[in-house]
């Protein structure tokens, strides 16, 4: 199966770009001229560039749908403008050749996929671009004579491979003695480090100043004097030389700046007009490391307590327009700048009496008071089963302004009771529990994000506590001092998505170059808690079904209470990810994995079963006494033992035995009722789409 990365849903933004560009396009049956490889306009039939803009409309046969638009290749004619998108390869080839000769303009809109390499529908462009700018039999003028302007696609939480494809091709063409038009565009999907708030903004900037400089040409204006020339020469041939602002292009980006070449401290050497001698390139590129250095130094900021280098007034909100908007739209009631909360359908379940979630089977949470929230919406992962389809925002490092955790708990509370409100009077709630659901009992730190990236997670986690909310708080895996930094929680979880390198990867796509070192450090770490920890292993069919020994080392390495596997829950098509209903296992196929697997672990059991949530749960034998399960919890005795551990300053500890109840019959793997609560009434769905969030 085809591995995604970092960029990828960053490829399919792109399909959005065209239609919201407004760029300059004439209409006249183009598409079906494309697609019977004629030119898409007819000699004479030339529209001025003053006629009104039309947006290019999505599905068209000209942009060919969402998946379509990975790799754009636009071909604009000065005077009248037209636009070409997505021709085959072999045809982009023989287009950018006959290019090179009257006064055509080739934008390309390219985006960075995995590990830096380019979309698969641009692999061959650039492979081939690549080539022959080293390839002496096309010669270094092969393209002279061509105008191009390229706008890069990427997000520069991957620093390695941040933009990559847009500066190449830059480099590439200006090697082969093409002409650019205009500054490198670079869209940021990082909104913390785009300079227009993210990458639609990015565009739509760098979309002004190229119909700009398209204006200018079509009047046969040339770039305009900055004024600076040295001892008041002529700017006259400027354009045809190659000056030291152009060698610096490529040379600054091969030490992976920035497009913003306008704004560096090199004025001296880029305004100076002239050609740059060989023995000045070193103290050129001297410089530009220095300048990159100095600006990336003062960006950096330390999580939990450590020094910060920014002011907390400079930093943007975590939460954009645009975020808080799509966030909202899905059900989110967002809190502050980073923070969130939603009211979880096994909530909603559990107030009519139709049955509570897996956590309620196996530690006998009530489902109906318990509050599924965040205090950070960034994820350090892109994950391919993410039911959010990756709307929150990315990183890997605190990079946002803070709100207080006092704030985040209250506001957390009212609008999780607000929303219970909104169920008073509603044909099926049991009165009792609705009063019940009023009063916060349990609170799952699993909304969206990573919720141990917030610097004040232990703060917030203390609130819990003191409030006698139990905390029930999941990381993904690539925080390991900040996991063994965490305070005593009533259950901490990690995120075993897979059990090798590459298939980790593959899956949860993380942002950390050294993600595998993370993620086996903070399974170490998480072996080192004395209370209630857990694995949760989601399985997807295909992917990470086969890795058996893997995962058995990997438990060995953390030693964990307890074990959850949950077969991967469909969320529907998206952009963000390729699953389909075909890499959801069976419940059978669940139960036959985890049989397998406890098998193969010495001290571990199969203990409990919610076949409704496809999860089963393999726990220590630890937990087994006189041969009953005890993995439920008392919550009472554990905000007991939290009192005394706060007011010791941490010198009395306690561990997971000393909070633990006994199971029920039901709960139990093998029971007739397979983790269905016989309290509460079974509600099957018929012919209505299934809500698939939760916990």
């Amino acid at each position: 199966m085809k591995n995604y990365d970092p960029d990828d849903r960053l490829a399919d933004e792109v399909s959005e770009v065209p239609q919201r560009t407004e760029l300059l396009f004439n209409q006249r049956d183009t598409g079906e001229r494309l697609a019977a490889g004629l030119s898409p306009t007819e000699p004479g039939r030339a529209q001025p560039a003053e006629e009104t803009w039309v947006p290019l409309p999505m599905g068209s046969p000209l942009v060919g749908g969402a998946k379509g638009v990975r790799c754009s290749c636009l071909f604009l004619k000065v005077c009248p403008v037209f636009v070409f998108l997505l021709l085959p390869s072999a045809a982009i080839f023989n287009m950018i050749s006959s290019q090179c000769v009257g006064r055509s303009v080739c934008v390309f809109l390219v985006a960075t996929y995995t590990d830096g390499r380019p979309t698969e529908n641009a692999e061959w462009f650039c492979k081939w671009l690549e080539e022959a700018s080293t390839d002496f039999r096309y010669g270094k003028s092969y393209l002279k004579g061509l105008r191009y302007a390229v706008f890069g696609l990427g997000n520069s939480v991957y620093v390695g491979h941040y933009n990559t494809v847009g500066k190449n091709v830059d480099k590439w063409l200006w090697m082969l003695s093409a002409k650019r038009i205009l500054t490198r565009g670079e869209g940021d999907c990082n909104v913390v480090k785009s300079r227009h708030g993210n990458v639609q903004a990015d565009f739509q900037a760098w979309k002004v100043n190229l119909l700009s400089r398209l204006q200018a040409l079509a009047k046969g204006e040339k770039k305009s004097c900055s004024g600076k020339c040295k001892g008041g020469s002529s700017c006259k041939d400027k354009n045809e030389e190659v000056t030291s602002q152009d060698v610096l292009m490529f040379q600054v980006d091969r030490i992976e700046s920035s497009s913003e070449e306008d704004e560096s401290g090199l004025a001296d050497e880029r305004t100076s007009g002239s050609v740059v001698d060989v023995e000045d390139l070193g103290n050129i590129m001297t410089s530009a490391k220095k300048s990159k250095a100095e600006n990336d130094e003062g960006q950096m900021v330390k999580m939990n307590g450590g020094k910060k280098t920014e002011d907390d007034g400079e930093r943007r909100e975590m939460i954009t327009p645009a975020l808080r908007e799509a966030l909202t739209k899905q059900g989110y009631k967002l809190i502050g700048s980073h923070s969130g909360v939603k009211l979880c359908r096994w909530t909603k379940s559990m107030l009519r009496g139709r049955g509570g979630c897996y956590k309620h089977t196996f530690y006998g949470i009530e489902s109906h008071r318990c509050m599924e929230t965040t205090p950070s919406l960034a994820c350090a992962n892109k994950c391919v089963f993410c039911w959010r389809h990756h709307t929150n925002p990315v990183g890997t490092e605190w990079r946002w302004k803070m709100d207080p955790a006092e704030n985040i708990l209250q506001e957390s509370i009212e609008k999780h009771q607000n929303m219970i409100r909104q169920f008073r009077g509603v044909p099926g709630v049991k009165a009792e529990r609705y009063e019940e659901g009023l009063e916060v009992k349990h609170c799952a730190l699993s909304l969206v994000g990573e919720p141990i990236m917030y610097p004040e997670i232990n703060t917030f986690i203390r609130l819990l506590h003191r409030h006698r909310i139990s905390s029930f708080l999941v990381t993904n895996a690539q925080f390991p001092e900040e996991i063994r930094n965490l305070e005593p929680v009533t259950q901490l979880y990690v995120s075993v998505d897979a059990s090798t390198k590459d298939s980790l990867k593959k899956i949860d796509r993380p942002l950390f170059k050294d993600f595998w070192p993370r993620f086996l450090d903070s399974l170490r770490a998480l072996g080192e808690k004395r209370q209630r920890t857990v694995y949760r292993l989601t399985l997807v069919k295909a992917w990470n079904v086969e890795e058996m020994m893997a995962y058995a080392e990997l438990i060995t390495l953390g030693q964990p209470d307890f074990i959850e596997v949950k077969g991967v829950t469909y969320c529907g098509e998206s952009a963000a990810s390729s699953l389909t209903m075909a890499n959801v296992p069976w419940h059978q196929e669940v139960v036959a994995f985890v049989q397998q697997l406890a098998d193969m672990l010495p001290r571990y059991e199969i203990a409990c079963e919610h076949e409704h949530s496809n999860c089963l749960l393999i726990a220590h034998t630890k937990f087994k006494v006189d041969g009953e399960w005890w993995t439920w919890i008392d919550y009472e005795r554990f905000q007991e033992l939290v009192v005394v551990h706060e007011e010791s300053g941490g010198q009395r500890t306690f561990s997971a035995s000393d909070y633990m109840s006994r199971t029920p019959s039901w709960a139990l793997f093998g029971a007739q009722e397979q983790g269905f609560d016989p309290a509460d009434t079974r509600f099957q769905r018929r012919n209505k789409t299934k809500d698939v969030s939760g916990c």
